[in-house]
């Protein structure tokens, strides 16, 4: 089968298009023919990892140290990228109840990785799911990590209906799953973004969309029952005046710093720093599923790839200029 390997560290040019080995499921494994597999964060970060410094890193030490052993220090041990996928079931081995040849499914990998290729084996218990029904294979397999995540971390702060919402960092895999929850949730949703993407907040369904490069959300004189920083941009301190008196200030990328505040403001105060990390579970992805069936969650497309550019899709992904998600497709 033909796969997207890369065996050093660098630039998009190390992914090459190979012949690899096609996977026999085991007993409990489902064995999936992919169709779509995203381009997200985790994919560059970890293609190019080698020069991903602590500092560099958008988690404390402590999590930089099991990723980079995991990873692989002098060169990638994990050589096929994609943690998200959607896609067809070929075969189930014997022991397989929850699943049959034929389903339609959308995961997510994490770690593991393993999507940029035409056949790719899950545990039946793994993080899978029917996909949704009113997506397509595009769609489908550029939900899961933006979502599981932004679910998991919103539920850290017992989100109520009518509670101001400011999304920092909403255009993006976890920013536009979070403005779609939020909205779900009841609350009223400001996103932050780019110009380029304006719009696509926008149709997301945020009632107000402020333009980073144009105005400071800390200096309008707004308040937030919670302030969603998603890619660590802003500060405590920066944002506190923007919160209400029990105002959370709530991050999906935090380093020690950070940790050391939700201490210290666990103790004193009343507004709350919170770190927390996204642990994923099928039952949550089977509940995404039932959200976009609803008409609650979309997934916005930017571009599509086919296999053997993945590496022009690593390309325009690093320019920052994407609008939505850039999608690889394989097969027809």
């Amino acid at each position: 089968m033909k796969a997207i390997v890369y065996t050093k560290y660098g630039s998009p040019e190390v992914l090459q298009l190979k012949e690899v080995e096609k996977p026999t499921p085991k007993d409990d494994e489902i064995l999936i023919r992919i169709y779509a597999t995203p381009v997200n964060y985790g994919d560059t970060l970890a293609r190019n990892f080698a020069s991903i410094s602590p500092r560099k890193f958008n988690m404390p030490f402590i999590f930089w140290l099991p990723a980079r052993m995991a990873f692989g220090f002098r060169k990638p041990k994990i050589k096929i990228l994609g943690s998200e996928f959607a896609g067809e079931i070929e075969a189930v081995g014997k022991d397989v109840k929850l699943f049959k040849a034929g389903d339609k499914v959308f995961g997510y990998r994490g770690m593991s990785m393993g999507a940029n290729t035409e056949y790719l084996c899950m545990p039946e218990d793994g993080l899978v799911a029917i996909k949704p029904a009113n997506m397509t294979y595009e769609e489908a397999a550029a939900v899961p990590y933006g979502a599981l995540t932004a679910l998991n971390l919103l539920r850290n702060v017992n989100l109520q209906s009518g509670q101001k919402v400011l999304i920092n960092g909403a255009s993006g895999g976890i920013g536009s799953a979070a403005v779609q929850l939020a909205k779900y949730f009841g609350a009223e949703v400001t996103g932050v973004c780019g110009t380029p993407r304006l719009e696509l907040v926008k149709s997301l369904g945020a009632d107000k969309v402020i333009d980073y490069t144009k105005e400071d959300f800390t200096q309008s004189g707004e308040t937030y029952d919670l302030i969603f920083d998603i890619l660590g941009k802003s500060s405590f301190s920066r944002c506190k005046s923007s919160l209400n008196q029990n105002g959370r200030y709530l991050l999906a990328s935090f380093k020690m710093k950070q940790l050391f505040q939700m201490l210290w403001t666990s103790m004193i105060g009343s507004q709350k720093v919170i770190c927390a990390l996204s642990l994923e579970k099928t039952e949550d992805l089977i509940f995404i599923k039932e959200l976009i069936e609803a008409g609650k969650i979309k997934s916005i497309i930017d571009r599509c790839y086919p296999l053997e550019q993945t590496a022009e899709a690593h390309g325009y992904v690093e320019t920052g200029n994407k609008k939505g998600n850039v999608v690889i497709t394989i097969g027809d």
